[in-house]
């Protein structure tokens, strides 16, 4: 594994799978406006890079991510202008884990709070350790959430649960998680990351276009009417008849082997 390594976010290389590492273990990976300028400009340069085809995200040393740096907030409190950047930054992150082409796995290998765990549910896939201890308490502290949790929430465990997890703020561990459908699995702490690189090694090899369409049409599936939809999905098939990799696709079936996707 190649590693370049920046100040707040580490980058790190296997074959087609990024990892993208927070760097702050002295305050727990809590988030900063530096830290989400570097993660933005991580994902927008692997959504532009042909040769990566998912992205991990995940924390260093015992925590994911801690959340908003408090202590950076009470000793010197953000001013106007300054909330707008953190709030603009913090949402603009999140927004292309969301949207960018490409599959993204979080490994939350530790604490995930606040803001730290509306980055894990900015991904398409969260694998969480089993005793991470995990909370959104904004709302019990004063504060407000971002990131989208208000529909990437929902969308998990439903309205009634996002109410209670949002508005009271309670910790919950991955277990709990994994069992309430916040993540997709829980496992001990030293498998976390394995298996979600794992798991962008598997997202990795499934052909680009079809993969980066069929996150596009999720994610405007709620908004969009069922007319809508089918509409879209015509759209995308009759596009994606035309590619290289369709035929690719249809040659390894007929012959019997794995498919060797170009993204073309």
């Amino acid at each position: 594994m190649h590693n370049t390594v920046t100040t707040d976010v580490l980058r790190a290389r296997q074959g087609p799978v990024l990892v993208l590492t927070l760097n702050r273990p002295h305050r727990l990976n809590a988030v900063t406006a530096p830290l989400y300028e570097e993660l933005i400009h991580a994902l927008e340069g692997a959504d532009a890079d042909s040769a990566v085809r998912s992205v991990v995200l995940t924390g260093a040393g015992r925590a994911f991510s801690a959340g908003a740096d408090l202590k950076q907030h009470r000793e010197a409190p953000p001013t106007g202008a300054g909330r707008r950047r953190y709030a603009a930054l913090g949402q603009t992150a999140n927004r292309l884990l969301q949207t960018i082409g490409i599959p993204v796995v979080a490994a939350v290998n530790g604490p995930a709070i606040g803001a730290g765990l509306e980055l894990a549910l900015s991904a398409d896939f969260a694998i969480a350790a089993s005793d991470a201890k995990l909370r959104l308490p904004e709302i019990a502290i004063g504060t407000f959430v971002g990131g989208g949790v208000t529909y990437t929430l929902p969308e998990r465990v439903g309205t009634v649960r996002a109410r209670e997890l949002l508005y009271l703020g309670d910790f919950f561990s991955g277990a709990e998680a994994a069992a309430l459908g916040v993540v997709h699995r829980a496992l001990p702490a030293e498998e976390v990351l394995p298996e979600a690189i794992l798991l962008a090694g598997r997202l990795a090899r499934r052909a680009p276009r079809p993969l980066a369409k069929a996150k596009q049409l999720l994610r405007a599936a709620p908004s969009r009417s069922r007319e809508a939809a089918l509409a879209a999905e015509q759209a995308a098939l009759e596009e994606i008849f035309g590619t290289d990799d369709w035929r690719e696709g249809v040659r390894a079936f007929a012959e019997g082997r794995p498919p060797r996707f170009r993204g073309t």
